[in-house]
């Protein structure tokens, strides 16, 4: 299966630093070799994630001013021996591993020029995913599990079920935010989706939609039917997959655990808890 991951919005809420770095590219702590804490940028963060449950083929979909991005996946093996000269081997460690895991996988970059929506992303890619389910993930939404259960569970479920789409959700403060769900619990923690609805003002659930989706390709003609957002312009994948569930199509929610820890970094509030949660999770380990 490959794997999609979205990093082509431009982080209005956290202006002025977006202007010049993109949101997706925001550090994080997080566990470095041997254990150790270290910074990492939310992507990367999503990449390694990936990586360690199995993907191996990968499309970014960058837009205007995303450039550092590219620059990061590719590998600097001059700086690498930069570091090394000067005696900062646990930093040049840090990093080829980073570049093993770059080397070992297919990456490719996908270009959204405006800011068009999901949907309209999800459409860019498909070349890409060709005739195969993929999973797509959003570049500044993670979760945080014991070895990435979240998307072990999202597999699992998509390929037992023979969903046509499945996706993590978990209970939020303030579902019109989010797409909210109408479900049948069919199993602990998992619910067959019978309604989705993108930012609804009176909210009919508190479950939304988070970070990971796997879907077939069938999704894309029911993109191909969702009109384009009247204030926005944006086309989002929302109404493409209530499109698929109108169509008789099967779509899972897998809720997270207790455990699974979310970490959404799309305004400057949130950041702060992000850094603040990661910092009790990694970072007081140097102490």
């Amino acid at each position: 299966m490959k794997a999609v991951i979205l990093a082509a919005g431009i982080g209005t809420r956290l202006l002025p630093l977006t202007k010049g770095t993109p949101k997706e590219m925001l550090p994080l702590f997080a566990v470095g070799k041997g254990g150790k804490p270290c910074l990492k940028p939310v992507l990367q963060v999503v990449f390694e994630q990936l990586y360690d449950v199995g993907f191996r083929e990968f499309c970014f979909v960058v837009g205007r001013g995303k450039r550092a991005i590219e620059d990061y996946f590719t590998p600097d093996r001059d700086f690498t021996k930069y570091l090394i000269e000067r005696k900062k081997r646990e930093q040049a460690k840090e990093l080829k591993e980073f570049y093993r895991k770059i080397e070992a996988s297919t990456i490719i970059f996908v270009n959204q020029p405006g800011v068009e929506g999901t949907g309209d992303a999800v459409l860019r890619v498909r070349t890409f995913t060709g005739i195969e389910p993929f999973l797509l993930h959003m570049g500044d939404d993670i979760i945080l599990s014991k070895k990435n259960t979240h998307l072990r569970r999202l597999i699992k479920v998509f390929e037992e079920r023979n969903a046509d789409a499945a996706f993590l959700v978990t209970r939020v403060k303030d579902p019109t935010l989010y797409g909210v769900i109408v479900s049948k619990l069919v199993a602990e923690g998992l619910h067959e989706v019978k309604t989705i609805v993108y930012q609804p003002k009176v909210p009919p659930s508190n479950l939304s939609d988070v970070a990971a989706y796997i879907l077939k390709p069938s999704i894309y003609p029911e993109i191909k039917r969702v009109k384009p957002d009247k204030e926005s312009g944006e086309i989002s994948l929302i109404p493409a997959i209530q499109s698929l569930i109108d169509m008789g199509g099967k779509v899972y929610a897998v809720e997270l655990q207790e455990e699974e820890r979310r970490i959404d970094i799309g305004n400057a509030e949130l950041y702060r808890e992000a850094l603040d949660t990661t910092h009790q999770l990694y970072g007081a380990r140097e102490k």
